[in-house]
């Protein structure tokens, strides 16, 4: 599931805390072949990758599950408190176990066709509306 995030800084958490909020969401398929095993999947996620997530000033991470007219679809969330999310992301695009993590996740979603067009599986979302 190559989730868009990729990596993580060397920023500490008390750092992390003082830098802006950045609020990230994006959409993919989900084959519904895979629906169970992805399921089982994020019902027992790794430690290493979810320890990954966090280093990498990942917070509020969810993914949600739509099945819509008989296709399913997966939402996800996440707030970044870091300071280079690119730098980041690379980073974590090179831990070995989320790689790994990826190998699993990835052949069980259907990217759209925006996504697709750029070598990518999740397509990024457009805040249009936002209140704490």
């Amino acid at each position: 599931m190559a989730v868009i995030f990729s990596g993580c800084s060397n920023t500490s958490q008390s750092d992390a805390q003082e830098q802006p909020l950045q609020r990230y969401a994006s959409v993919t398929g989900l084959k519904p072949e895979k629906l169970e095993y992805y399921k089982q999947l994020h019902a027992a996620a790794w430690p290493a990758v979810l320890k990954k997530i966090k280093a990498c000033n990942i917070e509020n991470y969810s993914i949600y599950l739509k099945e819509i007219k008989g296709e399913y679809f997966l939402f996800s969330y996440f707030e970044y408190r870091g300071n280079n999310f690119k730098s980041d992301m690379a980073k974590m695009a090179a831990d070995p176990e989320t790689q790994r993590w990826w190998k699993e996740t990835d052949p069980c979603q259907l990217p759209l066709d925006d996504a697709k067009a750029e070598g990518k599986i999740w397509s990024d979302m457009e805040e249009v509306f936002h209140t704490d």
